[in-house]
């Protein structure tokens, strides 16, 4: 991407979005044009042809999505299917309407079967049944990848696909309703913490195993891949390693400095056993990850600090709704 273009970035006030923005100011591109939700609909075909038309970005990077944790997939699977079906097919079709040299898509290691052999290759898509616990969301992106390659295929649009590993970072959601677990644990060890609880209760088992990894890292891959790759296949993008979701708890704990106990709550679903991707393409193209877990951690943990009396704020309005 040349340095004075235009990137048009959806969904930059969300998590992968802000990480985008960020990395993309480091690297000193400056002309990036972003929109709120209430400012552009993206489930609105003419709204965003419009935009599109008045606008005309150089380039697209596409993090909008309806996302969150197992408890917010059950509650809400129209919203999961629907609304990212929406969004994306307006903005993968739009673009290449409006000549978008370059287009990114994340997806997500939703999209792989449930018991996909470890670490999981690009190649087992579609090979057995998804986990029903993300299906609708899961069934969405598949559909977002296949649309990039067939656009691809047909008209020759270079549309790029990733799938990002499970992320947390600064700007997260920290809602206990809609969060996904990284997040989620950071802010109820800092919580149990402060009261001095005895101990926190854990969803699940404890067993399953997840590859967790700090935004900003997976920011940095996604403009690497815009610059150095072009092709159908999408990619992984992941570190590597994977942790269970009991040591990941006690290393939030170290980090934040609880010493209390864990219960696990084993009427609650413990989803995937275990989610590994294999980032073999992505290090053949040049690309490794850089920030570990601890750090990651860290500097997620302070910036919760940082911003923890309006995150209250948000977390009271959603729960109001």
């Amino acid at each position: 991407m040349e340095q004075d273009a235009k990137i048009y970035v959806a969904g930059h006030r969300g998590l992968v979005g802000q990480a985008l923005v960020r990395q993309l100011n480091a690297q000193h591109h400056t002309n990036i044009v972003t929109r709120t939700s209430a400012e552009l609909d993206l489930t609105e075909q003419a709204a965003v042809r419009e935009f599109f038309a008045a606008e005309q970005p150089d380039y697209v990077l596409n993090a909008a999505a309806i996302v969150g944790g197992i408890f917010a997939n059950e509650l809400y699977p129209a919203d999961f299917i629907a609304g990212n079906l929406q969004v994306q097919t307006n903005l993968i079709d739009t673009a290449y309407r409006f000549g978008v040299k370059k287009m990114l898509f994340l997806g997500s290691t939703c999209i792989m079967p449930r018991d996909a052999p470890q670490p999981m290759k690009e190649d087992y898509i579609l090979t057995g049944p998804l986990e029903e616990t993300n299906q609708w969301y899961a069934v969405a992106k598949i559909a977002g990848i296949k649309m990039c390659q067939a656009y691809r295929r047909q008209y020759g649009f270079d549309a790029i696909s990733v799938q990002p590993t499970n992320l947390f970072g600064i700007g997260d959601n920290f809602d206990y309703e809609t969060s996904h677990m990284a997040p989620a644990m950071i802010r109820r060890m800092h919580e149990a913490k402060l009261a001095d609880t005895e101990s926190v209760t854990i969803w699940g088992t404890g067993k399953p195993r997840r590859e967790i990894m700090f935004a900003d890292d997976m920011a940095d891959a996604c403009v690497y891949l815009m610059q150095n790759y072009s092709d159908e296949p999408f990619v992984n993008i992941g570190t590597g390693e994977d942790i269970s979701i009991a040591n990941f708890a006690a290393l939030v704990a170290d980090v934040i400095g609880y010493t209390g106990s864990f219960e696990y709550d084993t009427s609650r679903k413990d989803g995937t056993p275990r989610k590994l991707v294999d980032v073999t393409r992505l290090s053949e193209l040049g690309w490794r990850s850089k920030i570990n877990l601890r750090e990651g951690i860290e500097r997620t943990y302070s910036w919760y600090l940082e911003n923890e009396d309006n995150l209250r704020t948000l977390s009271a309005e959603n729960l109001a709704r």
